[in-house]
């Protein structure tokens, strides 16, 4: 049984009006070297522009530097500072030679104020050298499967044959914010960490963009003002990515109206309801019937402007004997070829085999009313 998807009342108006909205609604202008737009929920991609093409990355750098120091170190270990990091320039927090600091601090002046200084001391610690730190990242960059990345050095100051693309920063992203402490941290404007450094945050997005949860920025002379933001909306997650932006307040404009674009075209909605009855099969030696319901709701992300199809299965007669709760059918949800949702259905009553009477009772009354049936027919009244 095919049938169009009937939406809760409360959603009909608002999809109707987004779809009449969005279907005219090109994707915005972008000025940068590539873009890209992603649908956090899904991973389907929104929007492109050279999303693979291979480009400075700037502090981009870090989100791998933040991803090994999580995957090797816990936030209350302690760092020495040495080696390079206090000559490092740039943006720092002026790290002394010698100095301690808890990973989490060092992690939060990279991710926050994009420390280059905090970048270089993580990668001494970790990788005994600058130089084995970098080759764990291009070895980690392999296994994520990031292949328009290479790394030269472990903060993303200008370096020759150091570079990534919009893709790469995206699942590398992903994959950083699989982790609590990382989403803590690139969620926060600013902060205090040892030593009475005062951080502040590079991400206008966070301040100006209702919904921004994370994640950075970049910006050096070579590789323009690039970032990654993350905003969440109604239960949708939405990723933009900009590299190489002309200015920070183009950038900033560029991300927030991709953003804007995604989440008018993309909406959760719930499309299998709880307890709602979608079928009603017949009881074998009855005329009774069972009705077939979902055992929960299911909200996904689609776009406002697709038809969805729900098509159900169903027998005709139960087979019993059956529980309550025992799967009967199944219900699936499509945006076109593509299945959106599946579940089963399960009967709301308890249906035992009927026994020898009970039958021989169901049949006498099937033969009484057949041959009232026939007497009708035949009266001339």
């Amino acid at each position: 049984m095919l049938r169009r998807l009937a939406l809760i009342a409360g959603l009909l108006l608002s999809l109707a009006a987004a779809q009449s909205a969005t279907a005219a609604t090109p994707p915005p202008s972008v000025k940068a070297s590539a873009a890209l737009l992603v649908d956090g929920n899904t991973g389907e991609t929104l929007f492109a522009l050279n999303e693979d093409k291979r480009l400075p990355m700037a502090s981009l750098t870090k989100l791998m530097t933040a991803l090994l120091t999580m995957e090797n170190t816990k936030k209350d270990d302690v760092v020495r500072v040495e080696g390079p990091a206090p000559s490092v320039g740039e943006s720092t927090i002026d790290l002394q030679a010698g100095e301690r600091l808890k990973v989490g601090d060092l992690l939060s002046a990279a991710l926050i104020q994009s420390a280059n200084d905090a970048a270089y001391a993580l990668a001494t610690d970790i990788g005994g050298t600058v130089k084995a730190f970098v080759r764990m990242m291009n070895e980690r960059a392999a296994e994520l499967g990031l292949e328009h990345t290479h790394y030269v050095v472990p903060d993303g100051l200008d370096t020759p044959g150091h570079y990534s693309s919009a893709r790469d920063t995206y699942t590398l992203a992903r994959q950083d914010m699989k982790h609590a402490l990382f989403r803590r941290i690139v969620a926060r404007t600013g902060g205090e960490i040892a030593g009475g450094r005062t951080l502040y945050a590079w991400n206008d997005l966070l301040k100006t963009y209702p919904g921004a949860i994370g994640i950075k920025t970049g910006h050096t002379d070579l590789a323009g003002w690039s970032e990654i933001v993350a905003a969440e909306r109604d239960g949708v997650t939405m990723y933009s990515v900009i590299l190489g932006g002309p200015s920070r307040n183009r950038r900033n404009h560029d991300l927030a109206a991709l953003l804007d674009w995604g989440f008018s075209h993309y909406g959760r909605v719930q499309v299998i309801a709880k307890a709602k009855p979608y079928a009603e099969v017949s009881v074998p030696f009855s005329d009774d019937q069972v009705a077939l319901v979902a055992q929960d709701r299911v909200r996904v992300t689609v776009p406002l402007d697709d038809a969805l199809v729900e098509k159900v299965v169903a027998p005709d007669t139960l087979h019993v004997p059956v529980d309550q709760g025992d799967p009967v059918g199944e219900i699936v949800v499509y945006d076109g070829d593509k299945v959106v949702a599946r579940r089963p259905l399960v009967s709301t009553a308890t249906i035992s085999e009927p026994t020898l009477p009970e039958r021989v009772r169901w049949y006498a009354g099937r033969a009484l009313d057949e041959a009232g049936d026939m007497l009708s027919s035949l009266s001339p009244f």
